[in-house]
């Protein structure tokens, strides 16, 4: 999927991404001083400070809708082009969902009341679950990728009472039955 010449181009995406959370004053790991592969308790300490957390799989739904959504609009643009591309935007909303603006939004609209932002360590980690969805939307079906779209989202509302289509609204509209009904009211 990768070409010689886009896998540099996605390293030097990734080292801008470091580099730009890290003027942000992102950590580069999590404060608790440790790393652990896995952190799942949404509300703790090491939410997004860890390398995957269960909102590591909403953006394994990014990466299977950057790879429909380029198949349509730039069909005659080469795979490792449309990843590279799928890359730069996930990037963008690594740094974006990085700033002040969108962690106080984050705090004021939506359950996440401690969150304080992901570790770059974190931030990394998302753009390469983006990766591997992109790349299991280039090896399914169509009605596959959908399947797998919806089964990420349901598991996620059941477990964590959250996921990407919940994150969208609450983040654009919030709604209070919504954030009562994830807080179990």
């Amino acid at each position: 999927m990768f070409t010689k010449k886009s896998f540099l181009f996605s390293l030097l995406i990734i080292i801008l991404t470091i580099t730009t959370l890290y003027s942000l004053g992102r950590e580069p790991f999590c404060k608790c001083g440790k790393v652990a592969i896995w952190s799942g308790d949404i509300n703790g300490p090491e939410n997004s400070q860890q390398i995957v957390d269960p909102y590591s799989f909403t953006h394994i739904i990014h990466g299977l809708a950057f790879y429909g959504a380029l198949h349509l609009v730039a069909p005659q643009v080469t795979l490792p082009a449309r990843l590279l591309i799928a890359i730069g935007v996930e990037s963008g909303w690594e740094v974006l969902e990085n700033t002040n603006f969108t962690i106080d939004r984050y705090r004021e609209e939506t359950v996440s009341y401690g969150y304080y932002g992901d570790s770059i360590l974190n931030s990394i980690s998302d753009i390469i679950m983006m990766v591997i969805g992109f790349w299991l939307a280039a090896k399914l079906k169509p009605w596959h990728t959908v399947a797998l779209i919806v089964l990420i989202e349901i598991i996620l509302a059941l477990t964590i009472r959250d996921g990407l289509l919940i994150n969208i609204i609450m983040l654009i509209w919030p709604l209070e039955w919504v954030k009562n009904w994830q807080l179990g009211i």
